[in-house]
């Protein structure tokens, strides 16, 4: 005869178990929950005796801390929260993995939560981690610092953004991005090195504050280099790869074409290849390519992709670094800075040999 759940399933013993307290081992140990509480918390008000009798005894009695009341008592969560554009981004994803390796470190847990490259959203989205009550906030590769600076510090938790640069810092708000001015001369220079003085520029978007930096690095090295800047062989792409094929097809559409092209990102310019090599053009031979980000496709494209590489996992890990010491700053310490890194150039096959 078979067994309905109620009868031969459900663990016996394991229905509607109480929660076992503080007070519980209290009782059982013969002390105030208040030594309890510190014994668990490691407090040196208490002898270490104490300390190891009672920890035993809450293994015995299967006690497990409620986190969510401990945090209302101390007032935190050892939570941060991230915002991102979009985890499709592989140059996002190599960020995250910096920031919650680091954090899991710390002993912080992340909450993940994606804008798709909405503004509104990227706000909505800091308000409902703040609504979690998590400690901090970190935005990464995001418009949001630059549109919403003043929301963002109403929030009264600290705000470290990765790739959104800002001259000053709030009471709240820090920064940690690439040089991108630098990068974007490091790209236009190195083509300028291997003979090219027809070079393109594929941008972002436009209200990406990395896009100003990059563009403007192109610029320099063609004023140092005594190149006039030519604005149509500038074309608007999306930091998307859909993006660099478009941009693609209006630079053949010039009478006089370029020879060379620096794109946005790494993604614009394996777009840009990948539409190179569909209307018969070789890479190098017929157009050298440069990107921006050095992800992990960059070394596995045909031909491999030279780039402009940033300190991705390091920069996630600087962004809880500084997180951690908003949040836990020592007596007479002043704030952290904003944090510039550098970006280095890596030279593969794309731009010639």
């Amino acid at each position: 005869m078979a067994m309905g759940w109620r009868e031969g399933c459900a663990p016996k013993g394991t229905k509607d178990m109480p929660r076992v307290s503080i007070k519980d081992i209290a009782r059982q140990a013969g002390v105030s929950h208040s030594t309890v509480s510190r014994a668990l918390s490691d407090s040196p008000l208490v002898s270490a005796q104490t300390k190891t009798r009672i920890r035993l005894l809450a293994g015995d009695l299967g006690y497990s801390p409620d986190a969510q009341a401990r945090s209302l008592v101390i007032g935190r969560t050892w939570t941060i929260g991230v915002v991102v554009t979009t985890i499709a981004d592989p140059f996002i994803a190599e960020v995250v993995q910096g920031i919650e390796s680091t954090a899991h470190d710390k002993g912080y847990s992340v909450i993940l939560t994606s804008s798709n490259s909405e503004p509104e959203r990227e706000l909505a989205a800091v308000a409902m981690l703040r609504s979690k009550r998590v400690d901090g906030v970190i935005v990464t590769s995001s418009r949001v610092g630059a549109i919403y600076l003043e929301h963002l510090e109403g929030i009264g938790v600290p705000v470290v953004l990765i790739n959104n640069h800002r001259e000053d810092s709030g009471p709240y708000t820090f920064s940690i991005s690439v040089d991108n001015r630098h990068g974007g001369w490091l790209a236009t220079q190195h083509l300028i090195e291997r003979g090219h003085r027809r070079i393109a520029y594929v941008a972002g978007r436009e209200d990406h504050s990395s896009e100003a930096g990059r563009r403007e690095g192109y610029c320099q090295a063609l004023a140092e280099a005594g190149i006039a800047f030519d604005p149509a062989l500038v074309v608007r792409g999306n930091g998307r790869s859909d993006g660099g094929e478009e941009a693609l097809l209006a630079l053949l559409a010039l009478q006089e074409r370029p020879t060379a092209a620096f794109c946005y990102n790494d993604m614009t310019a394996i777009g840009l290849v990948l539409a190179a090599q569909r209307n018969g053009l070789r890479v190098p031979e017929s157009i050298a390519v440069a990107g921006f980000d050095d992800i992990a496709f960059a070394s596995l494209s045909n031909p491999p992709l030279t780039t402009i590489s940033q300190p991705k996992r390091d920069m996630g890990k600087h962004a809880v670094e500084m997180m951690l010491e908003l949040l836990n700053p020592t007596p007479g310490s002043t704030p952290p800075s904003n944090v510039v890194v550098q970006g280095q150039l890596v030279v593969r096959e794309s731009s010639g040999r």
